[in-house]
């Protein structure tokens, strides 16, 4: 990425490093559980009961490989458009729990750890991890042009 200006490789570090931090943690936090974040899916009433242990292990593992492309300088870009698509899809997942009325005790962003309830906040938190995606990719881009050339 030594094509981007000192600011905008500094910007892109700090999302890069922020994001793959995030994604880990979450992921950690499910796989420490995944009984446990299978009981958390149920409270969503989104999933049927035969797909719960799949939804639950494919949202682990998806959150782990996202965190190692993002880790990763080779692997940057796609790791910034696996993350943008995935928050998006969170968030929307958060948005229509709520405009169900569904309640939701713990939104299991970290498994059985850090219970917190699905408020409006947890979609506010999501839209920024979809902002910061975003722009990531968007430096992403913008640097493996700049050292392509």
């Amino acid at each position: 990425m030594t094509g981007l200006s000192t600011t905008n490789n500094f910007t892109l570090r700090s999302l890069q490093y922020f994001i793959a931090s995030v994604l880990l943690l979450t992921g950690i936090g499910k796989l420490l559980d995944v009984p446990g974040f299978v009981q958390v899916l149920i409270t969503y009433q989104a999933i049927p009961g035969w797909g719960l242990h799949l939804v639950a292990i494919t949202m682990v593992l998806a959150e782990l490989r996202i965190s190692e492309w993002l880790f990763r300088d080779k692997t940057l870009v796609r790791g910034a458009m696996s993350s943008l698509i995935l928050h998006s899809l969170l968030t929307l997942w958060a948005t229509m729990t709520l405009v169900r009325g569904v309640s939701v005790p713990n939104c299991g962003c970290f498994g059985v750890f850090f219970a917190r309830p699905l408020t409006l906040w947890t979609v506010v938190e999501d839209l920024t991890l979809v902002l910061a995606s975003f722009f990531l990719l968007r430096l992403a881009v913008k640097g493996r042009k700049f050292s392509n050339d």
